[in-house]
């Protein structure tokens, strides 16, 4: 059973998204402030997903999520939002969320996205048969048991789940171009709700841990108008 951490200081709202979790076979932990949940996650430490309100009392949704983050690579974090500009979605995004929802949002977008996101948890354990650990190109190598990136300096890049999604599909498909809308559905899945942006969020995030001049990258290029590539 997935474990799921929610965190809104809005009671109506927390009951509304507790009850149909839990309807969907989720466990589910509630917080109402950015601080217990934090100490939430520092007791028990196996959430497979945490939803957060962007706007709590005390810390944030954005300092929560970067808490959480540097905790653990591997938990799914969704950002819940009443917000529609642009720049709050980027924030949420940047600080290490996965996904974000714009709030209201009705019972079967909120299943089928957190839904959406345990898959693409599971996509590298339930890839990795043993037949390959690492796609090396040049002097990086892409380590799938590890799911971390090694550079030629013998540094380990941790990856978030998402960011080496990102990256094997891009490792996998060296030199080529790929279109943000082909990434979108490989990485996300053909029936995510939200928008190709998410894409490129995340390519700035993978820039900044990978790239010497981020805003002048050698490795992940921008082709205009065909997408994004790799290359050594």
């Amino acid at each position: 059973m997935k474990k799921i951490l929610v965190c809104e200081d809005e009671a109506a709202i927390r009951e509304f998204v507790v009850l149909n979790l839990q309807k969907s076979g989720f466990e589910v932990a509630e917080a109402a402030t950015g601080e217990e949940a934090v100490s939430l996650f520092e007791k028990q430490g196996d959430f497979d997903i945490a939803l957060l309100d962007l706007m709590l009392p005390g810390i944030d949704g954005i300092e929560v999520c970067k808490r959480l983050r540097s905790k653990s690579d591997t938990v799914g974090i969704i950002m819940l939002t009443a917000r529609t500009q642009e720049s709050d979605k980027i924030s949420g995004l940047s600080s290490g969320a996965d996904d974000y929802m714009t709030k209201p949002f009705s019972p079967s977008e909120l299943v089928a996205r957190v839904n959406s996101l345990c898959r693409r948890m599971g996509v590298s354990s339930a890839k990795n048969d043993g037949s390959s650990d690492s796609i090396t190109h040049g002097d990086y190598t892409l380590n799938i048991r590890r799911r971390c990136l090694e550079t030629p300096e013998g540094k380990s890049i941790e990856l978030t789940q998402v960011e080496f999604n990102i990256m094997e599909y891009l490792f996998s498909n060296y030199g080529q171009p790929i279109d943000r809308s082909k990434i979108l559905a490989k990485v996300w899945g053909a029936e995510y709700y939200g928008e190709e942006k998410i894409v490129d969020v995340n390519i700035r995030r993978l820039r900044m841990k990978i790239e010497q001049e981020p805003s002048e990258p050698k490795h992940i290029i921008t082709v205009w108008g065909r997408g994004y590539k790799w290359i050594s």
